[in-house]
């Protein structure tokens, strides 16, 4: 029973993420005929992703989960263990007439350590590493403009270890991740 729940809020949140739900702010709301579009990020722990995204003019969506491993239907509680190839990562739905795919990553460059590698801060392991997932040639080209940016910047000594993956399939963590 539990499980078929967090299947259907599952379903729900990915409807949500799709463009057939609501926004999260009237501010963030899509300026008429807005063709929405998706961007993936894990930058460790995915509860400290969600906050400056949900904050960001332009935003539609946000929702928690994993992502960049082969296994499907991942739990919180496999992928926090380490027992996954997932990350935990966010899926962001923005506006591209209100914020830019640049604008979501300089979000993400500052929310992130770029340097160190299969972790971000306390949270140790492959499931807390950063990537970047890209979902057209385009977000991957800027991407990569965004993280050589960085890397010649000298704001880091060590080297940016964040990859810049193809996006594959993202499965939702369960409703009391979301928000949280």
């Amino acid at each position: 029973m539990k499980r078929a729940l967090i299947s259907l809020v599952t379903l729900l949140m990915v409807a949500l993420v799709t463009g057939a739900g609501a926004q999260t702010a009237k501010q963030n709301a899509p300026s008429k005929a807005a063709k929405l579009e998706t961007a993936t990020f894990a930058g460790g722990c995915f509860w400290c992703m969600q906050p400056p995204f949900d904050k960001m003019k332009g935003v539609t969506a946000t929702v928690v989960g994993y992502t960049g491993g082969p296994q499907k239907t991942p739990t919180y509680e496999q992928v926090s263990a380490g027992q996954t190839s997932h990350a935990e990562a966010i899926l962001v739905t923005y506006d591209p007439a209100q914020v830019s795919y640049e604008q979501s990553l300089d979000i993400f460059w500052r929310n992130i350590d770029p340097t160190q590698a299969n972790g971000q801060f306390a949270d140790i392991g492959k499931q807390y590493r950063t990537a970047i997932f890209y979902h057209s040639e385009a977000q991957k080209q800027i991407a990569i403009v965004s993280k050589q940016k960085l890397a010649s910047s000298g704001k880091f000594k060590k080297p940016i270890v964040t990859e810049i993956l193809p996006a594959g399939p993202f499965y939702p963590a369960e409703e009391n991740h979301q928000k949280y």
